[in-house]
């Protein structure tokens, strides 16, 4: 098993991979602390990618990716995932209630 090296080779194979055969594709997080290291693998038993980082940015796109894996699990793998963002764009959507008194 070799780790990719780019972010987006790793998105893309990996959703390819899932559409291919969504019933057999599993996706595993493995955060090690004392290493800081975060590992993403996606495999369906024929074929295995992984991504290995310890940068902290990253952590916005490995959410972005549960982002993806979440609607194409609930979707069905041919839904669009254009649209799909991370948590700021969710809570950019999400309407203002106000906690002060009604004036």
């Amino acid at each position: 098993m070799v780790y990719m090296t780019s972010w987006d080779d790793f998105v893309e194979r990996s959703v390819h991979l899932f559409r291919a055969d969504p019933e057999k594709t599993r996706y595993v997080m493995k955060y090690r602390h004392c290493d800081g290291k975060l590992v993403l693998k996606v495999t369906d038993d024929k074929e295995c990618l992984k991504f290995k980082t310890d940068q902290a940015q990253d952590a916005k796109k490995m959410e972005k990716l549960n982002n993806i894996f979440f609607t194409l699990m609930a979707r069905g793998p041919e839904a669009d995932i254009s649209e799909v963002g991370g948590k700021e764009q969710m809570e950019a959507q999400a309407p203002k209630k106000g906690r002060g008194r009604k004036q």
